[in-house]
């Protein structure tokens, strides 16, 4: 694990590295409880010290119970107080360091998970904070990206260390919790750019429209309009297998239909939304679910975020729902708005992720599901 010793910290980038390789540490989440309760991260533990640090007592922290031998990580949202309680504990002779700019910087954190069948190789990019699942999915020596939502760069590292050429970049659907990097990483990669239909974008596109159908190696990915979330929403079906389905049905839940939508659309796309669920319901139930987001951090355990329709059908009470029923529950339930969507659907319109440092409009966790 790289230090910077003189600082007493450490970056997101390496705090990543040393969580992917399994290495012993011990991350320990300063933050006010109603912080934590937001996002966090995977397996970290909490101690209600933040208010004592600020004040200038160490007492509780010092006595907290670290294993001998431990790396201790802290966290903050920012990291000033966690720094405050790095040397606190490197007081109490703990080896302890800081993480440099918290969950702010954390945010653009990512951990990968793979399935493979004997045509195809997915890969599950994870926000593991933030919860944005983003996917390279691979026939022969062609891949496509959807969903890009980190740096470029990792999407290409990606697909070089595996032999594959970026054949496609698409987008489920205009995003309004984080920045899009489709945009750049097809630029770098000279790759087709491809986005479902409407004219709300200000850049150069491929237009997907239902029942478009894009081939990459000896395989196929098949559109499917899914509007409810947004209006220009997208599945995508890959070999008949798997379902990319953005933010229109997760796991556990199923998209949240009010963003960017003026209060009198709400029931409008509520219903569109129960439309597009029994569309994918309707479909073969064995169908693989890979969706654009996750709920809780992700672990850097290796395993797919993924459910068969089946399951999903099981376990989502409203997918049981007559129309009017789902509406009403649906609309009974939105979640908190999420901060700065509005900036990021701008930025995203014209497809600028250089003017504002990401972690400026990113933070926090994800809030598109309805659950």
């Amino acid at each position: 694990m790289i230090m910077e010793k003189e600082k007493f910290s450490i970056s997101a980038d390496n705090l990543r590295a040393a969580l992917e390789k399994g290495e012993q540490v011990l991350v320990l989440d300063v933050r006010p409880l109603e912080q934590r309760q937001e996002w966090q991260i995977p397996e970290s533990k909490h101690l209600e010290v933040y208010e004592d640090l600020k004040s200038g007592d160490y007492s509780k922290l010092q006595q907290a119970e670290i294993p001998a031998n431990t790396k201790v990580i802290t966290v903050c949202a920012a990291g000033r107080i966690s720094q405050v309680a790095a040397s606190a504990l490197r007081e109490a002779g703990i080896q302890a360091f800081s993480l440099e700019g918290g969950m702010k910087a954390w945010s653009s954190a990512w951990n990968t998970a793979r399935l493979q069948d004997e045509k195809i190789t997915v890969i599950q990019i994870r926000r593991t904070g933030k919860g944005c699942l983003s996917y390279m999915v691979a026939s022969d020596n062609e891949a496509i990206v959807i969903d890009a939502s980190l740096d470029r760069d990792i999407y290409v590292k990606l697909a070089e260390e595996n032999g594959w050429k970026i054949k496609y970049v698409l987008d489920t659907h205009i995003h309004a919790d984080h920045l899009s990097r489709s945009l750049a990483l097809s630029q770098y990669t000279h790759a087709g750019l491809y986005m479902p239909d409407q004219d709300k974008l200000q850049y150069p596109v491929n237009k997907v429209k239902n029942g478009d159908i894009l081939y990459f190696g000896s395989a196929q990915l098949k559109a499917i309009h899914t509007p409810g979330h947004t209006m220009e929403s997208m599945t995508y079906a890959v070999n008949e297998h798997y379902l990319f389905t953005g933010d229109t049905l997760f796991t556990e839940g199923v998209g949240r239909p009010d963003l960017k939508a003026e209060e009198a659309e709400l029931k409008k796309r509520a219903g569109l939304l129960y439309q597009s669920l029994s569309k994918l319901m309707g479909m073969n139930p064995d169908y693989l679910v890979l969706p654009g987001h996750a709920s809780k951090p992700v672990p850097f355990d290796n395993l797919v975020i993924a459910s068969t329709l089946k399951d999903i059908k099981e376990k989502v009470p409203a997918l049981k729902l007559a129309e009017n029923d789902f509406i009403d529950n649906i609309l009974s339930k939105i979640p908190p708005t999420p901060p700065n969507y509005k900036t990021i659907v701008e930025l995203n319109l014209v497809g600028d992720t250089q003017s504002i440092d990401p972690a400026e409009v990113e933070g926090g966790a994800n809030r598109c599901a309805i659950n």
